[in-house]
């Protein structure tokens, strides 16, 4: 959080808004995002997608930037819920994922079980 901090700081004034209104199109506020600690490129593209979707935040290209998360009408992440019924959706939608991620994996192979030592007593 400190580092997050000294980032608003030292490059955007001290104005945490600075971070996505400085940003002359989607792919700069991904870029901007993906900059800051914590954010990863999933992060960054769904905070797009919840700045563009929800907060008005709309540069051009912010939906090609954000990729998928900025389907109208998904229920992907955090950037479409905006009440108790889109919460659900999203994470059935989550839980789908999940599912389908664990059909598809292969199985681990079983660990080898050591010989128990004998005490040397």
């Amino acid at each position: 959080m400190q580092a997050l901090c000294q980032i608003v700081i030292d490059q955007y004034d001290g104005r945490a808004e600075a971070v996505w209104e400085s940003a002359r199109n989607g792919e700069e506020l991904v870029a901007n995002l993906r900059a800051l600690p914590g954010f990863g490129e999933q992060k960054a593209r769904i905070f797009a997608a919840l700045l563009g979707k929800q907060l008005g935040v709309q540069p051009p290209g912010w939906r090609e930037a954000a990729g998928d998360f900025a389907s109208p009408g998904s229920h992907m992440s955090v950037a479409d819920i905006d009440g108790p019924q889109s919460l659900a959706l999203v994470r059935r939608y989550k839980q789908e994922k999940k599912a389908a991620a664990k059909a598809t994996a292969p199985e681990a192979a079983p660990v080898a079980k050591r010989p128990k030592r004998r005490s040397r007593a």
